[in-house]
């Protein structure tokens, strides 16, 4: 359940969560890259390379303490006399650090100090990353600061930091990376389980018959991680919404707004039930509800979405067909960048279609997509392909599984339902049975506050080490969880500290990993919170949809405000119906390698000068008429090819295809060629006027015999 930006633990995000980012960016939850040669700019923001530290001057001198009011913090000198570390009354401390991503001018980066597990006494300290960008001096007033996390599990966040400052110019902008993270320490990788994904994928027969090497991949990663002497069950959605609230402390900020997506909508719930007083506000992008069972839910969830698309019956027939017959493919390891040979049956395709529609861009053109896989033409999928292999190295697996077999995985039931069994819970199920981490005890947020909340600073640890919840004293023997309350208090009283802040949710009409209908039912009874479906959109809204954007902008500078700043029923891209475009792999393969363009880009020079030579001899009386209309056709030809491809507003369609009108402007080729024939073979004629008439030749051939193929 790769939600981020970026989604499935096996074949996930070539669009996603991250995905993913910034159409200026989540992300995340999440989230298949889109066609790794067709993704929007914006999408790139979000997984781009990252820039070495000593890239980015400047920051090494700039103290946590001066980014919040004064005299909220103490700063005192770490035993490293290049850092500095700034601690709050409440005891919460950060430390400076050197920002590890490009990041404007402004902004400081560092770690907040946080135990690994609060349950534990004496637990280590661990470093969970962060960036403060402050908002210019020249506000008129200082609006209240927005905190950001990416989804996944595991998703980055830091990099996203310039697209949200941008995003909201007038407020100091927080970035939170989760513990464990790309940019915390320890960094929870676990290639061992990429490895055995891929080795799982090379190998024919369905993924669920051969979890076995997974496993044991699953155990390697598992038994490096804890010779670390990491706990992973440190790192679960309890303590990643401690690590929010932490952090406001010790950044001095009396409350400030808390913006999730994907998965990190459940931690950013628990964070703003667990420290109401600070929280001034809730905007939740694809929304993960609390009692949403992923796994078990997710194939009904992504047929669904097929229906929408008015595609189900040809996405059933393309399952069925590519189980019965997987289709293979070339790609590059993701590890070594070798060449690769995989194996994909119906269930993979769908988990990796599942994936793609996360990107606005790609689910516009999946119900073409969908047909032509039916129909036999299984290269088009090679771009997402492709994107999957780079989206196994761009998430921490070892986080993500730390959640998930803590927060999820326990509360499905994984059993088959109509419909096909995507890869991301066959992969999810044999780690997590692998694994074999406790269940986390579900705890209240903001949406389901029947259940008691523990304050995120306070919560005591039995003697033995076990978590409260694991204990008499946090739940009452016999008694539901509801029934219990925190430190002895009524259920009322413990979770009555404040009133509910406002809240915004955000859904993408097309999103299969968290569908929109489920988040409006789970905030529908919510006092003070409103819901806003997007549509054409899928994961991640605010990536890909400028509307999703300027709307929560609004909601920050006013969240009592109900009018609408856009249309959120505008879509982005007009969605690519079967018939739609004439479906070709060429384009995609030009991307990767546009040495095939020498040959119309020769026809076009030829073309030219076939036109000026003619001209040229009609104006001295020498004839010429031919190789002039013969030139004339094939520059025409080029525009109208040129004005064709410019009117294509979602670009991503050319990874699967190319307008219809391509075909119907090559006979201007033929007609070319016709006459440079013609021209070559007239009496007397100049040896040289063969090469006109060859170069039409190759050019017809490259069109009609390799491009519209």
């Amino acid at each position: 359940m790769l939600l981020g930006g970026s989604g499935s633990a096996a074949l996930a995000a070539p669009v996603r969560d991250g995905a993913a980012t910034a159409r200026a960016g989540t992300v995340q939850a999440g989230t298949v890259r889109a066609v790794a040669a067709w993704t929007t700019p914006e999408r790139d923001a979000e997984h781009a390379p990252t820039a070495p530290a000593s890239a980015v001057s400047g920051r090494s001198s700039i103290t946590p303490a001066s980014v919040v009011p004064s005299g909220r913090l103490t700063a005192l000198a770490s035993a490293d006399p290049g850092r500095r570390v700034a601690t709050s009354a409440e005891g919460s401390s950060v430390e400076e650090h050197p920002c590890p991503v490009a990041v404007p001018s402004g902004t400081t980066c560092g770690y907040l100090l946080a135990p690994e597990r609060r349950d534990v006494p004496n637990s280590r300290t661990i470093k969970v990353g962060y960036a403060v960008h402050r908002a210019s001096p020249a506000a008129e007033q200082a609006a209240d600061p927005v905190v950001y996390m990416s989804g996944g599990p595991g998703s980055a966040s830091l990099q996203l930091t310039g697209f949200l400052t941008r995003m909201f110019p007038g407020r100091d902008v927080v970035v939170l990376e989760q513990r464990g993270g790309r940019y915390s320490e320890p960094r929870l990788s676990c290639p061992e389980i990429v490895r055995g994904v891929v080795d799982t994928l090379s190998t024919p027969g369905p993924a669920s018959a051969e979890t076995a090497p997974l496993a044991r991949q699953a155990l390697a990663c598992q038994s490096r991680l804890e010779a670390e002497n990491v706990d992973l069950r440190g790192y679960r959605t309890a303590e990643i919404a401690a690590d929010v609230v932490d952090l406001r402390t010790a950044l001095g900020y009396p409350r400030w707004y808390l913006f999730g997506v994907s998965y990190s909508t459940r931690p950013m719930l628990l964070a703003a039930a667990r420290d109401p007083q600070g929280t001034r506000g809730v905007v939740l992008d694809s929304l993960l509800p609390a009692g949403a069972r992923w796994y078990d839910e997710s194939s009904a969830a992504l047929s669904a979405t097929m229906t929408k698309l008015g595609v189900a019956a040809r996405f059933d027939a393309m399952v069925k067909a590519l189980n019965a017959h997987p289709a293979t493919y070339e790609t590059r390891d993701p590890l070594t960048r070798e060449r690769l040979t995989v194996q994909l049956t119906g269930d993979d395709v769908a988990t990796i279609l599942g994936e793609a529609l996360h990107e606005a861009g790609v689910a516009a053109i999946v119900p073409a997509l969908v047909d032509g896989l039916a129909s036999g033409r299984t290269e088009l999928l090679q771009p997402l392909v492709d994107a999957a292999g780079d989206a196994l190295t761009s998430h921490e697996w070892g986080l993500y599984y730390a959640v998930q077999c803590q927060d999820e995985t326990p509360y499905n039931t994984f059993r088959n339902a109509r419909g096909p069994r995507l890869f991301t819970g066959v992969v999810d199920e044999a780690v997590c049975d692998a694994w074999d981490l406790p269940a986390a005890r579900p705890d209240a947020d903001l949406l389901t506050p029947h259940t008691p909340v523990t304050p995120a600073s306070s919560n005591p640890a039995s003697p033995d080490g076990a978590t409260p919840e694991a204990t008499p004293e946090a739940t009452s023997e016999g008694a539901p969880p509801e029934e219990a309350s925190s430190e002895g208090a009524p259920p009322e009283e413990a979770s009555s500290e404040g009133a509910t802040p406002p809240v915004l949710v955000l859904g993408g009409q097309f999103d299969p990993t968290t569908p929109p209908e489920a988040a409006q039912k789970a905030v529908s009874a919510v006092p003070g919170a409103r819901f806003a479906e997007f549509a054409g959109a899928g994961h991640a809204v605010f990536l890909s949809s400028a509307c999703s954007r300027q709307t929560i902008a609004a909601f920050l500078d006013d969240p009592a405000a109900t009018q609408p700043v856009c249309d959120p029923g505008a879509a982005p891209y007009s969605v690519v119906r079967p018939g739609d475009l004439l479906l070709t792999s060429s384009a995609y393969r030009l991307s990767r390698s546009p040495i095939p363009l020498a040959v119309p880009a020769a026809f076009l020079l030829v073309s030219a000068v076939q036109l000026v030579a003619g001209l040229v001899s009609l104006l001295r009386r020498r004839g010429g008429g031919l190789s002039a209309l013969a030139g004339l056709a094939g520059i025409a030809l080029g525009a109208l090819s040129a004005l064709s491809l410019s009117g294509v507003r979602d670009w991503t369609s050319f990874a699967i295809g190319v307008p219809h009108a391509l075909a119907w402007y090559g006979l201007l080729a033929l007609v070319s060629t016709g006459l440079s024939i013609v021209e070559a073979f007239r009496l007397n004629a100049a040896a040289a006027r063969i090469v006109p008439a060859l170069t039409g030749l190759a050019f017809l051939a490259w069109l009609y015999g390799w491009l519209l193929s």
